[in-house]
């Protein structure tokens, strides 16, 4: 894994949770600069979506098992926009909050990916 990607997505996905836990704050529901900062925090868990499988196909293996990557990565792709999907069916704070704790979920996700990857 690019090491600096996965730091990015992590600081994107801190960024995001830290912006919408602030909406939250003022009693705010997601707004579309929200689901601005939600597509790009995607698009870059889709460019580690894309090395990871690149990684895999030139032959790399993670330390800690091929299945649970795997799984990891693709979970780490869905987060957000799952996040996002179910703060348009709350459209109060509580969808601001889901969007913030999607955010912390990639964040850890990172962390987990690092570490199966055997960095």
């Amino acid at each position: 894994m690019l090491d600096a990607l996965t730091v990015a997505v992590a600081v994107a996905a801190l960024a995001l949770a830290a912006w919408c836990g602030f909406a939250a704050y003022r009693d705010q529901p997601t707004k579309d600069w929200h689901f601005i900062g939600m597509a790009v925090v995607s698009l870059l868990a889709l460019a580690q979506l894309v090395v990871g499988i690149v990684q895999l196909s030139r032959g790399e293996r993670p330390e800690q098992g091929m299945a649970i990557f795997i799984a990891y990565l693709i979970g780490s792709f869905l987060a957000v926009p799952a996040a996002g999907f179910l703060s348009l069916t709350e459209r109060t704070r509580w969808g601001s909050v889901t969007v913030a704790a999607g955010a912390v979920v990639l964040a850890v996700l990172e962390v987990r990916l690092y570490d199966i990857w055997g960095n």
